[in-house]
């Protein structure tokens, strides 16, 4: 069996209170059978349809308070090192609580 190609579309976005923007590029690479079988077997669950499923599922306005608070427009916008796009945010709670919808 010939080696496979698969590209995929990955898009990107922010959309939220403060300014939204997208980024969409393809990604194409050729694997061998071989390695394509051991990608399916170490990765299926396949994350970017998941998260393209709860985007669908979320329910508009869900998480609104916290782009709204103060305290997290402040640190969306810090510019202590004059880097704003490396910002990373921590959820953490109970399982089942919402943080994937957030």
């Amino acid at each position: 069996m010939a080696d496979a190609t698969y590209t995929r579309s990955v898009t990107m976005g922010d959309n939220n209170a403060i300014g939204s923007f997208n980024n969409t590029f393809n990604l194409t690479f050729t694997l061998s059978d071989e390695d394509a079988e051991i990608m399916r077997w170490i990765s299926p669950l396949e994350p970017q349809h998941r998260h393209q499923g709860v985007r669908t599922e979320r329910f508009g306005g869900v998480g609104d308070w916290l782009l709204e608070m103060k305290e997290f427009r402040d640190w969306r916008t810090r510019r202590s090192d004059g880097v704003t796009d490396q910002a990373v945010l921590f959820c953490f709670g109970n399982p089942g609580v919402g943080k994937t919808y957030l």
